[in-house]
């Protein structure tokens, strides 16, 4: 894991890009391709820094008749998601960036979405760790691409239990090279 102060210029810069975003309720669509492009590059830069895969931050613009755009609302979400993770991982003694993000009241039904949230945030950054680690082709490679790729339609603690044994079930995994992977 990278050190924090490698990390601070990167994570102000995705502060800076989302403060200065579009909030106007006028305003659906960002037509200037320098906005998601210093995003995407910030990105790269922090892929690079980190040693980890941030890649699904990144701003995937569309083509219309005008040319490139992309929703305003998809920038912002994937802005402050990322600043959010960042957050979680390196700065969680600092305040939060957000006045939306959770403070000291939170309801238990908050408490138990977060955890789930973080174990699912926690097994992928697991899986892409091993995943460096495994040739593409091999069944725990196929075994953890399955479940990464499903992780997001899982809703509790169960589900992810469910979604492993069965995905290992289904690329012949037996329960002892499954618990040799998440050692």
């Amino acid at each position: 894991m990278a050190k924090q102060e490698d990390i601070r210029p990167i994570y102000h810069e995705l502060q800076g890009y989302v403060s200065k975003a579009p909030s106007s309720d006028k305003i659906s669509t960002i037509n200037d391709a320098e906005l998601w492009e210093s995003a995407n590059q910030a990105i790269e830069e922090l892929n690079r820094i980190s040693g980890e895969d941030y890649n699904r931050f990144k701003m995937n613009p569309q083509r219309g008749q005008l040319g490139q755009f992309l929703n305003k609302d998809t920038y912002r979400t994937k802005l402050a998601g990322l600043i959010a993770r960042l957050h979680g991982e390196y700065f969680t003694r600092e305040p939060a960036p957000f006045k939306g993000m959770p403070s000291t009241v939170i309801s238990q039904t908050q408490v138990q979405s977060q955890s789930q949230m973080q174990m699912v945030l926690d097994l992928q950054s697991k899986i892409d760790e091993q995943l460096r680690n495994l040739e593409p082709g091999d069944k725990k490679h196929t075994f953890l691409e399955k479940v990464k790729s499903a992780l997001a339609s899982v809703k509790d603690y169960s589900g992810v239990l469910a979604l492993c044994f069965t995905t290992a079930q289904e690329c012949g995994l037996t329960l002892n090279e499954l618990l040799e992977l998440f050692k």
